[in-house]
């Protein structure tokens, strides 16, 4: 525990300005992230008797061991430089809020050629215009389902869509009167896009036009006795008035606002939103956080408004925001929420009227969600420290093992062999320290091998970071032989992030940078998932490193056995133990992991190409190349005269890849297992990379996945 004064700046250099602050820790990881309208009155407070402040300050300021500032001009920019740092940081001492669940919106793809209607989740792109968030994704089909019949535009995906063009077909909606049909020119992409836009106007709120619209259309398609034409247009309207029922009015004035109530105790707070559009309630969301600073409630609201509209600009900003106590000073806040929408934003507490009982309906949601919270939670950390209580026991550790990592090895008959780590903090799932490997000392099929290669990977990682931040006693880093330049690397993704799982492969971080530091942290318990052999290849792994304060076990899938180093028999744990649990989720999470990369690497092999190889050559003029001559077949073919005539292809490039095509065996080609012909490319049948696409799943062509 450090003593603030230790670090404390000397009188006189802390400027009176506005400006934000980090605390950081003994190892230069930033662990609280403040602004101030004064930097010197601020800071001077976390200076006084440890005996005045708050037990979570004084947590806070006794793990610290330096403090740093940034001035800026006004308010406004510390509001907005203090959100980019809480962001980039992730300060452990800072208010978050997290979402309880991923929200779904309905989302209009108007950056396409032909919007598309769909659910979607995740971070927002850029061009699309997002409605809701919804609580769940039925409630989006189903009035998508309504509005489709007055607005028809296209729901199917791209592979759809273009498969409908190429036949010359649409899909079923296509046919039932529930999509335009663009794909096959029912309409063009410039009435198509109308449709889009009325859609969207609709779902913003102005409902009344296109209800007054067609109710003029009906009355003078029953005048002229065209009274089919009147029935679709009565049934239309029905349609939309079903829609709008969905949600019901809530503020006569077509007002469009936020509000946000905040419900809380001494250790957590609950927020929730809801989204008025048009009068209506369009969407509804909740965050929780522990309350891990003192705090206000005002405090509160300003960090939700960070969170809720850090990202935002334009009309995701509405134009009154509702709050149950204003933040202090309110000025900063209101002026950036105006910079986000372009125009002037109202942020102020409701004092009567609809907005006022509207805004007790939100505090009655905000005050269930933290008693719902609060229950799950208690009955999760009893059955997490349970499990983590038996684990200790069966295993005879001195206390509860709260970091456990799990490493797994997955390849397909000896090819793409890789190995996972993922990690466990308390019971839950860690996933941004998950890693993954790629075996490289040698080639072929060898669990065992595999296994003491990886460990010893990444703990030499683990020694190299602890003598970097200079947690090393003197001369000790000598004996294990590890230096920062011969620790192992672990491999990425080539974005850094594979997709659609949010797992993040960790990347070489600087020492000031504040965060994490790859590898820094030690486990109490190594898992990995096999027998004896594989326990033994990781404890032989850490006695080569001179690790002995870690604990290790291997979890056998046949019987669900544990098994320790060195003992000839395994530990059982009973079948209802809720440790044995734990452990089995540890190494079904390092599996599933383990066999996704493995596929990854797998297909990417599938789809290589002797295009790859050509320098400078990126995807958009491999797939001019291959959509200009059909196939790889006809390019190999083609003189270097003929590859010139694609757009972008110079003549030393054209003679690169003639080259390159030259050098490159030919492709085995497809063969049709029931009848023994030879599938020849067609330009149907191409994959990314421009080799033809081959029947039959991969496992069953080479093998089993292991």
């Amino acid at each position: 525990m450090a003593d603030p004064s230790s670090y404390r700046p000397k009188p006189g250099e802390i400027p009176d300005s506005p400006g934000v602050y980090r605390f950081r820790d003994e190892h230069r990881r930033v662990i609280y992230v403040g602004k101030a309208k004064s930097l010197r009155q601020r800071l001077a407070n976390y200076f006084q008797d440890l005996a005045g402040l708050h037990p979570r300050t004084r947590s806070m300021v006794t793990t610290a061991a330096s403090v740093e500032w940034t001035v800026v001009s006004t308010e406004v920019e510390a509001l907005q430089l203090e959100y980019s740092w809480i962001k980039e940081y992730d300060p452990r001492f800072n208010v978050k809020y997290r979402d309880d669940k991923s929200y779904p919106y309905l989302a209009v793809t108007m950056n396409e050629e032909y919007p598309r209607v769909q659910v979607m989740r995740g971070h927002k792109k850029k061009g699309v215009r997002y409605f809701g968030p919804y609580a769940h994704a039925w409630a989006i089909r189903d009035t998508v389902d309504l509005l489709l019949r007055v607005f028809p535009v296209r729901t199917c995906s791209a592979g759809v869509f273009k498969n409908a063009a190429r036949t010359g077909r649409p899909c079923l909606l296509g046919y039932i009167g529930k999509c335009s049909a663009p794909c096959v020119d029912r309409v063009s992409a410039e009435e198509h896009r109308e449709l889009a836009d009325e859609f969207c106007d609709f779902m913003t709120g102005r409902t009344n036009t296109y209800i007054r619209r067609l109710e003029r259309q009906m009355t003078e398609a029953a005048e002229e006795m065209e009274y089919e034409r009147a029935a679709r247009l009565r049934d239309d309207i029905g349609a939309l008035k079903k829609a709008m029922e969905k949600n019901a009015v809530v503020l006569a004035d077509a007002t469009d606002a936020d509000l946000i109530a905040v419900a809380e105790d001494e250790l957590e707070a609950a927020v929730q939103i809801f989204h008025v559009r048009g009068g209506r309630v369009r969407g509804q969301r909740g965050w929780v956080t522990d309350k891990v600073e003192e705090i206000t409630t005002g405090a509160l609201v300003e960090h939700a408004l960070q969170q809720l509209y850090g990202e935002e600009t334009g009309d995701a900003v509405p134009r009154e925001v509702l709050v149950p106590a204003l933040p202090d000073p309110v000025e900063p806040v209101q002026e950036w929420l105006t910079g986000r929408r372009g125009s002037g934003v109202s942020l102020r507490v409701p004092q009567r009227g609809d907005k006022k009982a509207l805004m007790e309906t939100v505090q009655r949601n905000a005050q269930q969600a933290l008693v719902l919270h609060k229950t799950k939670r208690a009955s999760d950390l009893t059955t997490r420290s349970r499990a983590l209580e038996e684990i200790a026991d069966a295993l005879d550790l001195d206390s509860a093992p709260l970091r456990i990592e799990c490493y797994d090895i997955s390849h397909l008959q000896g090819d793409d062999v890789v190995a996972s780590m993922v990690v466990f903090e308390d019971g839950l799932a860690r996933k941004s320290e998950y890693r993954r490997f790629q075996i490289k000392g040698f080639a072929g099929q060898d669990d065992v091998r595999s296994m003491h290669e990886v460990i010893t990977r990444r703990f030499r990682r683990y020694l190299a970071e602890k003598e970097r931040t200079g947690e090393w006693a003197d001369g000790e880093p000598a004996e294990n032989g590890v230096t920062p330049e011969n620790g192992e690397t672990t491999e990425t993704a080539e974005n850094g992030e594979p997709a659609d799982t949010g797992e993040t492969i960790g990347t070489s971080l600087t020492e000031d940078d504040g965060r994490p530091k790859k590898f820094a942290y030690p486990p109490q318990l190594v898992v990995v998932d096999g027998g004896a052999p594989q326990v033994a290849a990781v404890r032989r792994a850490l006695d080569e490193l001179g690790i002995d304060d870690i604990a290790v076990c291997g979890l056998a899938k046949r019987l669900e056995e544990v098994w320790l180093p060195g003992d000839d028999d395994p530990v059982v744990l009973p079948r209802t133990s809720e440790g044995l649990y734990l452990l089995q989720r540890v190494r079904d999470e390092a599996h599933r992991f383990a066999i996704t990369y493995q596929r990854t690497k797998r297909s990417k092999r599938f789809r290589s190409s002797p295009l790859d190889d050509v320098p400078g050559l990126g995807d958009t003029r491999k797939q001019a190349l291959l959509k200009h001559f059909g196939s790889l077949k006809r390019l190999r073919s083609a003189t270097i005269d003929q590859i010139c005539e694609v757009p972008g292809i110079g003549r030393k490039t054209a003679e690169t890849i003639a080259v390159a095509l030259a050098q490159a065996a030919p492709a085995a080609p497809a063969v049709n297992t029931a009848t023994g012909e030879i599938m020849e490319e067609e330009p149907g049948t191409m994959g990314s990379s421009g080799e033809p696409v081959r029947t039959g799943a991969p496992d069953e062509r080479r093998g089993q996945e292991t």
